[in-house]
């Protein structure tokens, strides 16, 4: 397996319990329609394992093939600055065969966003770089694809369709806990 080479740190979007036993990473890309339907799939198994579960979301865009995915990872940086991170990463997510600009400034409405310190936050380098870090660190993680998810900072390899990537976290979670 391959390891995580960025540990996760307060860069990071978190979502749970920050001391759970379980930390599930995913590298993905917005306009991926692989992420897409791993989107649901990742909100069951947070609502399955609950406080056992802290999950991690880093932007890796597929620009070469996604020509919005770039600008929709810019989009919820901006969002995290403005403490609506999550809500525009499910926004954008459950909206994500219409990621044209206009539509994303819509998405930030809906977020309940301030619109015109958005359009600024959109603009900024940092929020630009954040971006490009999260997919170099995917790059020296060995990520490939998307997505990709890393559990307590090991690659996985296996299916997360059809359960199968909750089936591993449990069994996962039993070995921790015994």
């Amino acid at each position: 397996m391959t390891q995580l080479i960025s540990a996760v740190d307060n860069r990071d979007h978190i979502s749970g319990n920050l001391e759970a036993p379980l930390e599930l990473l995913e590298y993905g890309d917005y306009e991926c329609p692989y992420c897409g339907a791993a989107h649901p799939v990742v909100k069951d198994i947070q609502q399955k394992l609950g406080k056992d579960l802290k999950f991690v979301f880093r932007n890796f865009p597929l620009a070469k093939i996604h020509r919005h995915a770039f600008s929709a990872a810019v989009a919820t940086e901006a969002a995290g600055l403005q403490g609506k991170f999550w809500e525009m990463h499910d926004l954008i997510f459950e909206n994500q065969k219409t990621l044209e600009p206009e539509n994303v400034s819509y998405f930030a409405e809906i977020a309940g966003l301030n619109l015109e310190l958005f359009g600024i936050d959109i603009q900024q380098k940092t929020i630009i770089d954040k971006v490009g870090m999260d997919f170099e660190s995917g790059l020296r993680s060995g990520v490939n694809r998307t997505p990709t998810f890393f559990i307590n900072g090991k690659k996985y390899e296996g299916n997360w369709t059809d359960g199968q990537l909750l089936k591993y976290l449990e069994s996962q979670l039993a070995g921790i806990l015994v």
